[in-house]
Formats: structure tokens, C-alpha cells, sequence
């Protein structure tokens, strides 16, 4: 195998252009999962809280909708978004921000149902020991029970930035400049190097995944330790 293909275009594969032009490769991988990841996390804590706090129709009308974006695949609202969003709103929309609404949507969906499970997790006696101390059920959840769920919820917060950054490969059927993007462009201009070309690309996105994978693991270990800490000093002062 021959890597100079590699060493000859490593810069344009890592950012792209940049400065001299637009932000691409790897580096656009990272700010469209990033930007993605922040919107997923903030619609999705919304969204998992009015699941968790919701009773009757709502509850299932929500979970209905909830359900649709799960069910549908990235490549498919990745399109809708490109064509649709310009036809709602009557402007152009750049296609690095139709990635992002729909990877977003898409990665809240799923999110959503996780902070669910984690304010679900706290228990009837945190609630309580809220409404005991002259709370009402929201007051009780933002002050008591919605902190603990999204500390628990940090590592599924990263998992789930993980499957974004993979999640992106799919942006180059709308010509965003993304590593996959770039990599294709690279193969297509010489021909001959499609295994070292896609070699690299993989061995890229390895260790991008790799290092959130690392981080998500030390703080569930840190916050599960504190965690049974807790509970282990409850129990022994019971």
C-alpha cells in the first residue's frame, strides 16, 4: 500500500481549505456533531421532561411524534430538511444547517426518551422529600430530581455525540464538505488508492469515537462512584 496519497492531502482531509476557504474534512465533522450535539441535548431535555411530566393524550400524542423521528432514517430527514426547510421558511438555507436540524431532531427523539428513564430512575422519595419541603412538582424537578437525572444522563450525552460524528458521513448527499465528502473527492481524483484513502478515513473517525468513548467512560465512573457512595452512606445511616 502506498500512503502518500495521504501525506500529500492530510491537510485537506483534516480542515478542508481553511482559511484560505471554508471549514471541511474532519474538523467540519466535529462542528457539525458538535452543533448538533448541543441542540440534540438541549431539545431533548425539553422534550424528556414534558415525557416525563405529561399524562393522558399528550403523553401519547408526544410520545407518537417521538416515535416518528426514531423510526425514520438520518438519510431520509436529512432530505426533507434540504428541501423542505427553504420551502417553509422562503430563503435559502445553507446545507450545513439542514445537517444539523436533522441530525438534531433525530438525536432529541432519542435523548428524550433518556432523560425519561433518568428522572424516572430518582424515585418516589426524592420527589416526596420536595413536596415535604413546601415544593410543588416543578419546583421539586428543577431543584431536586432534574439535576441528579442529567448527571446520571452525561455519559448517554456523549454516547449519543458518538453516533453524530458517524451520523455526519451521511451530509455529503447535500455537498457538505465533511471528511467523507472530502475523502471521496480525494479517491476521485486519483483512482488508484480507494483502500489507503478509506483506510484513513476509517482510522479518523476510529479515534474521534475512541476519545469521546474514553471521556464517557471516565465520567460514568466517576459519577457512579460518587453515586454508591451515597447510597452505601444512607444505608449505613439508616
Amino acid at each position: 500500500m502506498d500512503f502518500t496519497i495521504i501525506r500529500d492531502n492530510f491537510t485537506y482531509l483534516m480542515w478542508g481549505t481553511f482559511p484560505d476557504g471554508p471549514l471541511g474534512g474532519a474538523a467540519l465533522t466535529l462542528a457539525i456533531s458538535l452543533m448538533a450535539g448541543v441542540a440534540s441535548a438541549i431539545l431533548g431535555t425539553l422534550l424528556g421532561i414534558a415525557l416525563a411530566m405529561s399524562r393522558g393524550w399528550l403523553a401519547a400524542l408526544l410520545a407518537m411524534v417521538l416515535g416518528f423521528f426514531r423510526a425514520i432514517p438520518v438519510i431520509m430527514l436529512i432530505f426533507w430538511t434540504y428541501f423542505l426547510l427553504p420551502v417553509l421558511f422562503g430563503v435559502d438555507i445553507p446545507e450545513i444547517t439542514t445537517v444539523v436540524c436533522a441530525l438534531a431532531l433525530i438525536a432529541s427523539a432519542y435523548l428524550a426518551h433518556g432523560v425519561k428513564a433518568g428522572i424516572v430512575a430518582i424515585g418516589r422519595g426524592q420527589w416526596q422529600a420536595g413536596l415535604s419541603l413546601g415544593f410543588n412538582r416543578w419546583q421539586t424537578l428543577g431543584y431536586i430530581v432534574l439535576p441528579q437525572a442529567l448527571r446520571m444522563m452525561v455519559p448517554s450525552f456523549i454516547n449519543q455525540w458518538i453516533s453524530l460524528i458517524k451520523d455526519t458521513s451521511l451530509a455529503y448527499i447535500v455537498g457538505v464538505g465533511e471528511l467523507t465528502f472530502l475523502a471521496t473527492q480525494v479517491n476521485n481524483r486519483s483512482m488508484v488508492y480507494p483502500l489507503e484513502v478509506f483506510l484513513f478515513v476509517a482510522l479518523v473517525y476510529f479515534v474521534m469515537c475512541l476519545a469521546l468513548d474514553v471521556l464517557a467512560t471516565g465520567i460514568s465512573r466517576r459519577y457512579g462512584g460518587r453515586r454508591v457512595q451515597k447510597v452505601a452512606r444512607g444505608k449505613a445511616t439508616a
